[in-house]
């Protein structure tokens, strides 16, 4: 099995080969190209530019603990990531870095920090805790310069009552206020969970859709989860095309290799709303290598025609 720093090797070289300008030449008073034509490459390189890949950087947590987050922002920048989505915040720091020390680190690499996942669990009891906690968080985030800030997950299960979901609702409402002072956006991420429970009559997801403050709250689409769920991620985004501001591109390991996941459609639907943040998340890997995973899942969707 290839390991790491043998993959991080060869990449370095294709990457600096890939970049490499074109050989030209002078003939019958001409300049040519022996690749291509100027016009062609500059095309070439726009539409690469134009493509906004983002990467959740949870996709590499074993690689956060083992080399820090230096080492794994050099590598996802030489891999053509651009925009990024954190998944670690305690105390105000981010990866245990102050926001404005990461946000350097970030951007000296070419790369913008738009997104972060955190998040708590709110309880009848634990309000003005929790608040606190957001007034914290907002700030450091602010000072990071993301555009949304996300909540991963809830604890829905077969005990929470239609009581729990209004306070969920009205959480998210508080924390959404909060977060749009510092103009940044609130969102939730879903995973299948949200599909197996019903409240009044609706999934979980759409009591949710249907109840928090469409003003204060989006939606981030985790598209792998509500197929997994046993939902058209197409059909919600056709049908609430105001509430998913951003998308997680995911698949059951690397992205494009499950042949489960008909990701043409799903992109199509997002262009057609006007979904300009999107992130790739890789939580399992084919043979245990994840720096080669997000390599590959970056490539699949360099090379379809239909990513934007």
């Amino acid at each position: 099995m290839q390991n790491r720093r043998d993959f991080l090797k060869k990449a370095s070289i294709m990457l600096a080969g890939g970049v490499a300008a074109p050989l030209l030449s002078s003939c019958g008073g001409k300049t040519t190209s022996t690749t291509a034509s100027t016009e062609e490459t500059a095309v070439a390189a726009t539409e690469a530019v134009a493509k906004r890949i983002g990467l959740q950087l949870y996709s590499l947590r074993d690689m956060v603990k083992e080399d820090g987050i230096k080492a794994v922002l050099e590598t996802v920048a030489k891999m053509g990531y651009k925009h990024l989505e954190t998944a670690s915040y305690n105390d105000g720091l981010i990866y245990g870095l102050p926001p404005a020390e990461f946000k350097k680190m970030v951007d000296d690499l070419g790369m913008r920090c738009t997104s972060a996942h955190l998040g708590q669990s709110i309880t009848k009891t634990n309000e003005a805790e929790v608040m606190a906690w957001w007034d914290k968080a907002v700030e450091a985030h602010n000072e990071l310069g993301v555009k949304y800030m996300v909540q991963p997950s809830l604890d829905i299960t077969k005990n929470t009552t239609i009581d729990d979901m209004k306070m969920y609702c009205d959480y998210f409402n508080a924390v959404g206020y909060k977060t749009a002072a510092a103009s940044i956006a609130f969102g939730y991420h879903n995973h299948d969970f949200e599909f197996k429970f019903k409240f009044e009559d609706k999934y979980a997801y759409d009591y949710l859709l249907d109840n928090v403050s469409k003003n204060h709250v989006f939606f981030q689409m985790d598209v792998y989860w509500v197929m997994m769920g046993g939902l058209d991620p197409v059909q919600y985004l056709k049908d609430r095309p105001s509430q998913f501001k951003t998308i997680h591109i995911k698949d059951e390991k690397e992205i494009g290799a499950s042949g489960q996941m008909d990701f043409k459609p799903i992109f199509e639907q997002m262009k057609a709303n006007n979904v300009k943040d999107w992130y790739v998340e890789v939580e399992q890997y084919t043979n245990n290598d994840p720096v080669a995973s997000v390599q590959e899942s970056f490539d699949f969707l360099n090379n379809a025609d239909y990513v934007y």
